[in-house]
């Protein structure tokens, strides 16, 4: 511990009169950060941030049922993400029984690897973002490029208040592929609230995927892609819901600044920050 308290006194900045505090807060945080326990962890989520808009990608993973960040990975490249994480002990990582990823490979290949017994689940708010996507290409080639006037079209229709409900109406009867676009993506929307196991799930995505073949086409090819992960959903309804709003704290951490520089100050802060619920501790 000695050792350490050196390295930390050296990272830290020379201004007299606070150089004392600033180490005692650093090597709280390390403390608090060494008590990560993965022990009992069953599901988790893997997503990423950025430490600059569309650049600099981090990997995070979170304990699903209990919000807690568990680490911060300094890359977002498959190889480093893979040597990272089996660092935990294969009797902890054969514990992993679901991980909720988006659809990229990289991450798809990371839970293959390093939790063998986990069932994959493609994250619920990622793929109806890709749905959503498709409604806003499809409103811009209608002349609807507006978020103003999207605005109705990409929210649930569930959602909608009498005068929101006017304005989508009026959209939608500007263009009938529109129409079919958005009730499809509450057709869709509504498979996820609605289906009650995995075998509901894949019946009504098999059947919602044969409709809208000729107005989602690359958005049908991705899913049926991903067909399996996307049904798991139903499995436990695991999703990364928690890890949006760790995500959006990050960035206020990392706003705030709180004096850290590099990655690992970075990394120390939000470990001892978010110890459950998805909330920091102080």
């Amino acid at each position: 511990m000695n050792g350490y308290n050196t390295q930390a006194s050296n990272r830290l900045p020379a201004k007299k009169g606070s150089a004392r505090r600033k180490c005692a807060a650093y090597l709280s945080m390390w403390r608090h950060s060494q008590k990560k326990d993965w022990d009992a962890v069953v599901r988790i989520s893997i997503d990423e941030f950025g430490m600059r808009r569309g650049h600099d990608f981090k990997t995070v993973v979170s304990n699903i049922e209990t919000g807690e960040l568990l680490e911060v990975v300094d890359s977002h490249k498959q190889k480093e993400i893979i040597e990272n994480l089996s660092r935990q002990a294969s009797s902890v990582r054969e514990a992993v029984e679901e991980v909720s990823i988006d659809m990229w490979g990289g991450f798809t290949k990371v839970v293959q690897q390093v939790f063998p017994n986990a069932v994959i689940v493609y994250d619920r708010f990622h793929v109806m973002r890709m749905v959503v996507s498709e409604v806003k290409k499809i409103a811009r080639q209608c002349g609807i490029g507006k978020r103003k006037e999207q605005c109705c079209l990409l929210k649930n229709g569930k959602d909608l208040s009498v005068e929101e409900s006017e304005k989508l109406e009026a959209a939608l009867q500007r263009d009938k592929r529109l129409r079919q676009a958005y009730e499809y993506k509450e057709e869709f929307r509504l498979i996820y609230e609605e289906s009650q196991t995995v075998e509901e799930g894949q019946r009504n995505l098999e059947a919602w995927l044969l409709k809208v073949r000729k107005v989602y086409g690359k958005v049908v090819q991705t899913i049926s892609e991903h067909f399996e992960g996307i049904c798991n959903y139903f499995i436990s309804r695991s999703s990364s819901g928690v890890m949006e709003g760790i995500n959006n704290r990050i960035k206020l951490i990392k706003r705030q600044g709180y004096g850290f520089t590099n990655f690992e100050n970075l990394r120390l802060r939000l470990l001892a920050c978010f110890t459950g619920k998805g909330s920091p501790s102080h």
